[in-house]
């Protein structure tokens, strides 16, 4: 290189965007992808060692698939050729094949052809790279932004090893944007840069695991602020928002974004799931993805997925899908949202694949002939006699009569197998019942005669119903707790029942379903709550509404007073009534005289002094071993607080409250293991400093504020973004309660 070379070089380095200056040169500045290339990882033991083989490197874009290859370039003793998929071809591929022989054949040293975007090339430009690949004149090492399985040459990609890098984790994020800010040569490291916390918070989250996205919105940021009067330059939030405005999003119409989206909210859609259904419905329109590529294959899983179940189905979504004809876009979202969530929440079959069955049977089956009573009697009737000994269904009662329409050799098959779910229930007994009267009928001689056995297919395997979801009822388990407090209780259909805890709607609407011709009274604590509930209940007839109390249970007696004058209840239900204050004797008196003789209690109880501690989530190792011990101790005097309330009583506490009021009890203590994801509200609610409850002001009361942000960070570093296994101990409670008893 001569020295005009050397200059323009520099010169253009220096020139570069902030992206291309900061793309680390060694593994050490590497940061992310620990999965692929941390410690004692195959990859960096194998360009430490200079001992790569064929290489190819997926996933979506700004996670360092280039900069790993780069990295190489400068680490091998091996010739480095670079080439760009969408810029090179054949004659490209055979200069470059050519330059790796010579420096085979002269000086005995390797050659390593880097292709980036290498699923550009067609099937011809791969092809031309498989025999020098084979024979080892050149180490290819790929990079993709597509399925390597799909978009790469077979061949190619069996003599590859491939690795899939990951988006970039928030905390990688972060370190990118320091290193930018440390680094005096290529970053900011001489500039006085000050970025507030809302505005990092910003360009990580919208960057969305790109951090090519990332650095280019913080050197746009920088670059148009201009310093303060001292030099330093200020990033509020609103120039973070004016610099990247729009989250980063990888879909490519024809990859596989595409694909597993599609996949994603057809299987929402398909389970029943209507918030999930939404969420992937809107990853597809804010991409850009064609609404009626979705309309298509919604009004396929109208009939694949929900058939007869909801004869409507069909009509909603191509109804739907003209209106969005009509109207376009941006309005059209609108019956876009409306024909998803009618699928998701519409009853399920898939008793239309019978078709499948049948055309299967046409497939491998010898050709059946027509039966002669069902052939076309117009034109031979007299000659062959076709149509002879059809019975005319309209001339019967019901307009059905007993007779066989398959063919000889056939009779007796069953494709059609109607489910129980919505309008097809309705006539699955009338399919039942008609299809026994024509096996009856052929068994004794009244219909066409067949000398095959009768043949059967076997029944589908019985599919759970999906419990609609209401209010916040979020899985199996709460399902269960649910249904295991009204099998206490056994409510009959003109029973009244008492929610105590209405918040999250959970036993309330369970309980309007079970109750139809009785009534339900909820009780909610706040004005939130009370909202949210009448939100809910307004969707259901007047006379179907549960009668919502927001009081609280201190004063639930004068509340029923009012709203509840001269009603008794048969059942008394509640989750959680419990956790923000302790049973008292007179309330579960007064509960024993809301109740009709023979009623129960019936309660599911999280106790609050015996649930999971924090810091037995968060090992001890690298952590100031005073620091834990201290932190340990100040959690387990929150919990033995006797000041507080909610740790006042555990079950056998609140069984012999309940058996003082009267009540005879039957009860147990259950430990509960449920799988928590640690997300960042959540970690956010634990350590609000205003909120007088959270966790952080509780530990307050004993630890310094040094303690807690040293807390803090521990258990982000180690939890956030972790599902971890939650531990809490739950006591279940019946309490009946007989006329002696209440008369006494």
């Amino acid at each position: 290189m001569d020295l005009f070379a050397h200059h323009r070089n520099a010169q253009v380095e220096a020139e570069a965007p902030l992206a291309a200056r900061m793309r680390p040169r060694t593994l050490d500045e590497f940061i992310g992808q620990d999965d692929v290339v941390g410690p004692g990882r195959l990859l960096r033991r194998a360009i430490q060692a200079d001992q790569l083989s064929s290489l190819i490197f997926y996933g979506p874009p700004g996670t360092g698939k280039t900069t790993l290859a780069q990295i190489i370039a400068n680490t091998t003793s091996a010739q480095f050729i670079a080439l760009n998929a969408v810029l090179a071809g054949v004659k490209d591929i055979r200069e470059a094949i050519a330059q790796a022989q010579d420096l085979r054949g002269q000086f005995g040293r390797r050659t390593i052809l880097f292709i980036d975007e290498v699923h550009r090339f067609n099937k011809a430009q791969q092809d031309a790279l498989l025999p020098w690949v084979e024979n080892g004149t050149v180490l290819l090492i790929g990079a993709t932004t597509e399925n390597p399985f799909f978009e790469v040459n077979k061949a190619l990609v069996s003599r590859s090893r491939v690795f899939q890098l990951k988006s970039l984790q928030r905390d990688d994020l972060y370190r990118v944007v320091q290193q930018v800010l440390d680094d005096p040569v290529r970053g900011y490291g001489q500039q006085a840069i000050h970025i507030a916390e809302e505005a990092l918070t910003h360009l990580v989250n919208v960057a969305n695991g790109d951090a090519r996205a990332l650095l280019n919105a913080l050197e746009l940021a920088v670059e148009t602020t201009e310093p303060d009067a001292t030099g330093q330059i200020h990033i509020p939030l609103s120039v973070a928002e004016e610099s990247i405005q729009q989250r980063a999003v990888l879909y490519d119409k024809e990859g596989d974004a595409h694909f597993d989206t599609i996949s994603a909210f057809i299987k929402s859609v398909r389970g029943s799931d209507p918030d999930a259904a939404l969420y992937w419905l809107a990853r597809m329109v804010y991409a850009g993805e064609d609404p009626r590529y979705i309309f298509r294959r919604l009004v396929i899983l109208a009939s694949e997925d929900i058939g007869l179940a909801d004869p409507q189905a069909v009509t909603v979504a191509t109804s739907c899908a003209a209106a969005f004809d009509r109207v376009g876009m941006p309005e059209g979202r609108y019956p876009l949202a409306q024909a998803t969530l009618y699928l998701a929440t519409a009853p399920k079959s898939n008793s239309v694949m019978a078709f499948f069955d049948a055309l299967s049977t046409v497939e491998k089956e010898q050709q059946k002939d027509i039966p002669n009573p069902l052939r076309d009697a117009t034109r031979d009737k007299h000659g062959f006699g076709h149509g002879k000994g059809y019975l005319y269904p309209h001339s019967y009662r019901e307009h059905w009569v007993e007779q066989q329409y398959l063919p000889n050799g056939l009779q007796g098959q069953v494709f059609y197998q109607p489910s129980s779910q919505g309008y097809e229930q309705s006539i699955q007994a009338q399919v039942v019942r008609r299809r026994e009267a024509q096996l009856a009928a052929m068994v004794e001689g009244t219909s066409t005669p067949t000398l095959e056995a009768l043949t059967y297919s076997p029944d589908d395997p019985a599919r759970d119903r999906w419990l609609q979801r209401t209010l916040s009822q979020t899985g199996e388990r709460l399902a269960q707790v649910r249904d295991r407090l009204f099998t206490a209780v056994a409510p009959q259909r003109h029973h009244m029942l008492l929610d105590l805890n209405a918040r999250s709607g959970l036993l309330t609407w369970e309980a309007v379903r079970r109750v139809p011709e009785g009534g339900v009274y909820a009780r909610v604590e706040t004005q939130k709550d009370r909202v949210a509930l009448a939100e809910q209940a307004a969707l259901l007839p007047e006379l179907d509404r549960p009668v919502i109390v927001q009081t609280a249970l201190e004063t639930l007696a004068d509340a029923l007073a009012q709203s509840a004058v001269g009603i008794t209840f048969n059942g008394v239900v509640g989750r959680n009534v419990f956790s923000a204050i302790a049973p008292t004797s007179d309330l579960l008196q007064f509960i024993a005289t809301l109740l009709h003789p023979g009623g129960h209690l019936a309660l599911m109880e999280t106790i609050p002094r015996q649930t999971q501690r924090l810091s037995s989530l968060v090992s001890g190792r690298g952590m100031n071993a005073d620091l834990r011990d201290r932190w340990q101790a100040a959690e387990a005097s929150i919990y033995t607080n006797p000041a507080d309330p909610r740790f006042s009583w555990d079950g056998a506490s609140l069984a012999a409250l309940c058996e003082g009021a009267g009540f005879s009890v039957q009860w147990s203590e259950e430990t509960v293991q449920s799988d928590l994801f640690i997300s960042e509200k959540l970690c956010d609610r634990w350590f609000d400093i205003n909120n007088p409850t959270s966790y952080r002001n509780q530990l307050s009361q004993s630890l310094h504020s040094k303690d807690l942000k040293a807390i803090e960070k521990r258990l982000r570093q180690k939890l956030q973004s972790q599902t971890v296994v939650w531990q809490s101990t739950q006591v279940f409670l019946v309490g009946g309660i007989n006329e002696s008893q209440q008369a006494s």
